[in-house]
This record gives C-alpha cells, structure tokens and sequence, in this order.
C-alpha cells in the first residue's frame, strides 16, 4: 500500500510552517520577512495570507504546533519527572529552535491573548501531573502547573542560558548537562 500523499493544501502549509520555523527561530517576527519565508517555501504572500492571514497568525499556528509535537515527541512521565526532563533536554538540544522560538513568543507576543491550542496542550500536561500528585508518585510541594513550570524550565536551562554564561561552565559536556538536569528535578521532587 502506497504512503498517504497529504492533499497540495496541506502540503504547502507544512513548508509554509517549516520555512517560518527557520525564519522565526533565527530573527523573531519583528525581524522575520515573508519574502524570506515565501522563497523558502516555494510560495507566495498570498499563501500565507490565505494560510494564517497574517505574518503574526503564522507565527502563532507555528508556535501552537511546535508546542503539541513536543508534548507528543516527548510525552509526560509524571511518575518519573527527572526522567521526562532528561528527555525534555534531549529534545530541546536536538531542536535548537524550540527553545528560541518559545523565546521569541516571550519577547513579541506575550502582551497578546493567550493561544487557546497552547493552553489546551500545558492542560492536558498539567492535568497529569495532578493525578500523579493525588496518587502520591509527585510531589504535593507545589501546585501543579509551578511544578511543571520548574521542570519544563530546568530541562531547557543549558539550551536558553547565555553565552556569557556558558563560559563559566565550559568543562560541563553535554552528557553532564543532562544528568545536572536529572539531578537538579530528582531533588526538586524529593527523590
């Protein structure tokens, strides 16, 4: 049986949101430029109009979904959350541009609505993390989105920390910055 062509719409739009992934990760939105994208893509300003109706409402459907495929890519453990930040940082490292692209939202859309697919997806995070809370297998210490909160930001600490910064931990290799991110959610549960 032949592989599932996806039909020319949605195929577009999947280069559309992947020339954008480059374009944003590397300079924001203020700094990203549809010509940029459009070339990258094989596309027009138009498709993108069509597709997301702004250079903003791009950026957001790229944000929302790069947020879904790394609770898919990387799905909660709230039994072991050292664990789940280990393979949070893995994947952090592995895709560079999830870390700056939740950056960019910080700095240029923060002051904007909240994205409805971004809060559905921390929910449904959260809501794990709750029930592994009642069943006593994670700490009660903190409500559980701030205990979500602490481990999503440990596990990105070596993939957002500052190039000033780096150089005064040089000799930490990359399979010791992940234990530190074990270790470090290991003790803020209590294990």
């Amino acid at each position: 049986m032949a592989p599932f062509t996806p039909p020319a719409a949605d195929a577009m739009r999947a280069k559309l949101l992947l020339a954008a992934r480059d374009e944003f990760s590397a300079v924001g939105i203020g700094g990203a430029r549809i010509e940029r994208i459009t070339a990258a893509s094989a596309s027009n300003k138009a498709q993108v109009f069509h597709y997301f109706g702004s250079k903003e409402g791009l950026f957001d459907a790229l944000f929302a979904q790069t947020v879904a495929d790394v609770f898919t890519e990387v799905p909660i453990d709230a039994a072991d959350l050292a664990e789940y930040a280990g393979r949070l940082h893995d994947h952090f490292v592995a895709r560079p541009w999830v870390p700056r692209l939740a950056t960019w939202h910080r700095l240029e859309r923060a002051q904007d609505a909240p994205l409805e697919a971004v809060v559905h997806s921390n929910g449904e995070v959260i809501a794990e993390v709750e029930r592994a809370q009642r069943a006593g297998v994670a700490p009660r210490s903190y409500r559980a989105p701030v205990l979500l909160g602490l481990v999503l930001h440990t596990a990105a600490f070596w993939s957002v920390t500052s190039p000033e910064f780096e150089t005064t931990v040089p000799a930490v290799t990359p399979p010791r910055r992940r234990q530190i991110v074990v270790d470090a959610v290991t003790a803020l549960v209590g294990g």
